[in-house]
């Protein structure tokens, strides 16, 4: 028995030491948790309003020659939008402002790739990829690593997404018959009045549009986009009065101007 005693009991102390070794003491330092994948915060567009406020005039015309004396700042800031994809956690306005800043912008962006020209048409004609035969399906820039095009930022992510149609008066491709270029940046806590007075802007305008209450002359945009003002209920009639000074009838007789692609330039 004494023999057996002191036989278990080295075993004893083995088991004991090796529990104690194996037990974390207090305080004692823990792998760190995994860390959750950063979240791409907002970004700042300011950079673009300065811009904006030095080179486009009330009327939406744009010095072109200014932008490209800026260069390094518009490049800086087509930068920030190319590393700051929106994340689901940004809400509506916020991606929303970001997506139209990204158009319009990249829209300037292609026209000083190009500059100088008479109109962004110009630039069709000169685009030798398969498949491509238009400015607006060129993937010539990148967001979040993906190549992208303003047409997939207009139709894949804007209109598909958002089901906003007042984003027609916001997005400019670089005509005189578009809307009017905003010389400030588009924000989140602004977006809503920004659209609505992008709106009154674009239909009061008679070079883009002529209301009257037996017959309105258009831009080609009611007509391009009726799907998208016909939604919801709505119609071209009830998107045009909620912003025109001059009411049309639902009746009215409707016909749609031609389009000036002419550059939007000083």
């Amino acid at each position: 028995m004494k023999r057996l005693t002191s036989l278990l009991l080295p075993a004893f102390l083995l088991l004991s030491a090796g529990a104690l070794t194996a037990r974390p003491l207090p305080g004692a330092h823990r792998p760190a948790a995994t860390a959750a994948p950063a979240v791409n915060a907002p970004i700042d567009h300011m950079a673009f309003d300065r811009l904006l406020k030095k080179h486009v005039n009330a009327r939406g015309l744009v010095d072109y020659q200014g932008f490209k004396a800026d260069e390094k700042a518009f490049n800086q800031y087509l930068a920030q939008l190319s590393k700051n994809a929106p994340a689901a956690s940004w809400s509506k306005p916020e991606q929303m402002a970001y997506w139209i800043n990204a158009y319009n912008a990249y829209t300037i962006r292609l026209i000083l790739d190009h500059y100088p020209l008479q109109s962004i048409k110009d630039i069709g004609s000169k685009i030798q990829i398969p498949l491509v035969s238009t400015p607006w399906a060129a993937r010539f820039f990148s967001i979040g690593g993906e190549k992208m095009s303003l047409d997939h930022i207009e139709h894949s992510i804007l209109r598909k997404q958002y089901d906003d149609p007042r984003i027609h008066f916001a997005l400019v491709c670089a005509s005189i018959s578009c809307p009017r270029l905003r010389n400030e940046a588009y924000t989140a806590t602004q977006l809503s009045q920004q659209l609505d007075d992008q709106g009154r802007n674009f239909l009061n305008d008679p070079a883009k549009n002529n209301v009257g209450r037996a017959a309105a002359q258009l831009s080609r945009y009611f007509d391009w986009y009726k799907a998208d003002w016909e939604k919801n209920g709505q119609s071209v009639a009830k998107w045009v009065n909620r912003y025109s000074k001059t009411r049309m009838n639902a009746d009215a007789k409707v016909t749609y101007q031609d389009y000036n692609w002419n550059l939007n330039k000083q």
